[in-house]
């Protein structure tokens, strides 16, 4: 996707998309470097904007593996299914908040990784914890969410949830991010 359309759409979706450039290579593989892939049979993403990270997660994946891609914008929808023709990968016209029922209604009991570039900070705080719970719900024990942030204030709702949390700095994205990791325990 072109920069210009790119930045276009963000700024008309600004309450949904949460930023107005792509993340960079340096985060994606920051934050894919947490993920096992050569273990991981379903990965949700949520807000897969124009598919950055979703390429990298692609490219990485093993090919029995599937990828659960949960996007609102309408521009964005488009885009993924017309430049994304992976068999692997499901993109769903849904809000991160179904979930749970949008994975049972595809047989999918448990995932692996939650991979996040939603903007939870700009979200109702009880959204945020929903989706974040649902998330929690969703993987196995010993899964992970991975979410990054620009800035230090959404840990709290991880750690409520979650109780444990890895944080790792990437100075080289505009802005620099914080990459949030989070494991379900037990």
């Amino acid at each position: 996707m072109e920069q210009i359309n790119y930045l276009k759409n963000t700024l008309m979706h600004f309450r949904t998309t949460g930023t107005l450039v792509r993340s960079s290579g340096f985060l994606c593989k920051t934050m894919l470097s947490n993920i096992d892939f050569n273990n991981a049979q379903n990965i949700v993403e949520l807000g897969p904007g124009d598919g950055v990270i979703t390429r990298h997660l692609l490219n990485s994946m093993k090919q029995d593996a599937h990828l659960y891609s949960f996007e609102i914008n309408e521009y964005f929808l488009k885009y993924l299914e017309e430049n994304f023709k992976d068999p692997r990968l499901s993109v769903l016209p849904e809000s991160a908040e179904h979930l749970i029922p949008e994975l049972a209604s595809r047989g999918v009991r448990e995932v692996d990784y939650v991979v996040s570039a939603v903007p939870f900070m700009i979200l109702p705080e009880s959204l945020t914890e929903s989706i974040v719970g649902a998330c929690h719900q969703a993987l196995k024990p010993g899964g992970k969410f991975i979410q990054f942030h620009y800035s230090l204030n959404a840990r709290k709702y991880y750690q409520k949830i979650f109780k444990n949390i890895q944080i790792r700095f990437v100075p080289f994205n505009m802005p620099p991010a914080f990459v949030m990791v989070c494991e379900k325990l037990g």
